[in-house]
């Protein structure tokens, strides 16, 4: 059987945004068994300079949802970035799942050399290829984020694994 872009993209983002989900109802868990406020944890950073849990979940979303979106030629909902608390980051990755499995496989499928443009602010836009866009540029960045989020979490006390980040099987 043949890869697609619709089995490339929608299945590993679902899959990986539903279980970030599951890490920020783990967060909750830590959060109530410690006794502290669980949304202390939407403005964690590593660095001084890298952007806060909130922002990484954000961006993780965002990125799914654009890729999917530019390689269907669909329109990406949008969303205020105005979460501050972990219900309203749940809420925002439902959201965004839901658009993600509401693309019909029709639409994505043959994307492979469809012209992908990325605009960036000040610069000019990023070209791809539909198939390099989604290998090269989509899933690392959605990967980072969701991979970033994860760290966050986990630096902070919440009890996570591998198999919370994979997804137990």
């Amino acid at each position: 059987m043949t890869i697609s872009m619709s089995s490339a993209s929608v299945p590993i983002f679902v899959t990986m945004l539903g279980n970030l989900s599951k890490c920020l109802g783990k967060a909750r868990a830590h959060a109530d068994a410690k006794k502290f406020d669980p949304n202390v944890l939407v403005t964690v950073r590593l660095a001084p300079d890298m952007l806060p849990f909130k922002t990484q979940v954000q961006i993780a979303c965002d990125s799914a949802k654009f890729c999917v979106a530019r390689l269907s030629g669909t329109d990406a909902p949008s969303y205020e970035d105005n979460e501050a608390t972990l219900t309203e980051l749940e809420e925002r990755i439902a959201k965004t799942v839901a658009y993600l499995e509401s693309v019909p496989r029709e639409k994505l499928d043959g994307t492979e050399e469809k012209q992908v443009s990325v605009p960036r602010r000040g610069r000019d836009p990023l070209l791809f290829t539909g198939e390099q866009y989604l290998k090269s540029y989509a899933l690392p960045n959605f990967f980072f984020h969701v991979t970033t989020a994860y760290a966050l979490l986990r630096h902070n006390g919440v009890d996570l694994g591998k198999a919370d980040f994979l997804g137990a099987r």
